[in-house]
């Protein structure tokens, strides 16, 4: 009587996890566990009633700051721990012989299912009754893997009741058109009236320009021209009574005279095998030119339009841009061109620097001819002025070259008639 029957050593800074645990006294021995597996104790044993007390006021002593809140009054052990214990849980990848290190934290009335703090926490936040759960782990060690399958199993289930995780908000209409007012831009705060997929010709045509954009070094020229002179030739031939191309068949054929004088820009670059590029020069001209339809703008091409006069030319535009427009053309009619000719000035605008056509190198665009003040021989006058635009891939020629190409197709249309003799 009156001798103490334990005493306890004060945790210091920087202990270890063993350390935690109060040591047994040496006047008094305790029993130590025969194997890895706690044992449920029996009702009338003391430690059984520290459980007891400890699973109601939380989890308890498990590491210093886990736990779940409580703890306080709940009797301490005076078991010794074996071993250090781990601060989290071993990756799956791991035998089960590492999983008994972790903290172990006992599941009232289920034998030998202990499990660390971390897998306790996930089966509380979804709902999971550890009490159901045949550990996988050595002695019926519940795992984070037996939690997620439990998980799993009773997904159709628990998912009402599972705790709900923030996700963004998906777009209010993803069908493909919505009525006026069904929804709200984010950005804007803008009703939305309508949603259009992109698809068909818009979509082929939306790809080849992005990928012009970004794989060829473009660069533009232009240069305002008196076509005062092609107007009057045209008036002449009206007036004789003969069937008269349209302007646009004129310029293709200054177009493909001024190719074959500068072939580099009726060129396509290509890739080979080995990742270097050359140049691809091609013997004749498929002409393209832009066709605007209900079904978006489509090229279609005149196949070897070198060969063809001005009245030949006229007949095949005239022809592909109905095809087109009908929705007929082929696809070696819309996808064979090697140079395009774009008429914007049917728009009422003067210029524009287009992009080019992919594959192609170059393409060439006519704004609208309209009355504007000039100079002729040293006096002002009003002429029929237009605009020629010239945009090409910087890969193939410099713009000496393009230069070159412009001012021909500028001089041809300044004086048709002295050029007639060469083309």
């Amino acid at each position: 009587m009156g001798k103490p029957l334990i005493s306890v050593t004060p945790l210091s800074v920087g202990a270890g996890a063993d350390d935690a645990a109060p040591a047994p006294s040496p006047a008094q021995p305790v029993v130590e566990p025969t194997g890895t597996e706690l044992a449920e104790p029996k009702p009338a044993d003391p430690e059984a009633e520290a459980y007891r007390e400890e699973e109601k006021a939380g989890s308890g002593n498990v590491l210093i700051g886990y736990g779940t809140p409580g703890g306080h009054g709940v009797a301490r052990r005076t078991r010794p721990r074996k071993a250090a214990v781990a601060l989290a849980e071993p990756a799956e990848a791991k035998p089960d012989g590492d999983d008994l290190s972790l903290v172990r934290t006992r599941v009232p009335g289920k034998l030998g299912a202990v499990i660390s703090p971390l897998v306790r926490r996930m089966a509380r936040e979804h709902g999971v009754d550890l009490g159901d759960i045949s550990g996988s782990g050595d002695s019926g060690l519940i795992m984070r893997r037996d939690v997620e399958a439990a998980l799993k199993t009773a997904a159709p289930a628990a998912k009402p009741e599972a705790t709900p995780v923030a996700r963004p908000e998906r777009p209010a209409a993803e069908p493909a058109e919505t009525s006026a007012g069904s929804s709200t831009d984010s950005r804007t705060g803008l009703p939305i009236a309508a949603r259009t997929p992109v698809r068909g010709v818009r979509k082929a045509v939306a790809a080849n320009m992005a990928r012009s954009r970004s794989e060829i070094p473009e660069a533009t020229v232009w240069v305002d021209v008196d076509a005062t002179a092609l107007m009057e030739l045209r008036e002449g031939l009206k007036a004789g009574g003969a069937e008269v191309p349209g302007l646009l068949a004129f310029i293709a054929r200054f177009v493909t005279a001024g190719l074959k004088k500068y072939p580099e820009l009726n060129t396509r670059i290509e890739t080979v095998e080995d990742g270097s590029q050359e140049i691809v020069t091609f013997d004749g001209i498929n002409l393209g030119f832009a066709a605007q339809t209900d079904r978006g703008l489509v090229v279609p091409s005149v196949r070897e339009a070198e060969k063809l006069s001005a009245r030949q030319l006229d007949g095949e535009i005239r022809r592909l841009t109905q095809v087109a427009r009908d929705g007929k053309a082929t696809p070696a009619e819309l996808g064979r061109g090697t140079f395009t000719l774009n008429n914007y000035g049917v728009f009422g605008v003067d210029g524009s620097a287009a992009i080019i056509n992919h594959p192609e190198v170059g393409i060439l665009g006519v704004g609208r001819i309209i009355d504007k003040p000039w100079v002729v021989r040293g006096e002002l006058a009003v002429r029929k002025v237009t605009e020629l635009t010239l945009t090409f891939d910087h890969r193939v020629c410099d713009g000496g070259t393009a230069g070159g190409f412009l001012r021909f197709v500028a001089d041809a249309i300044e004086n048709p008639t002295s050029l007639l003799a060469d083309i």
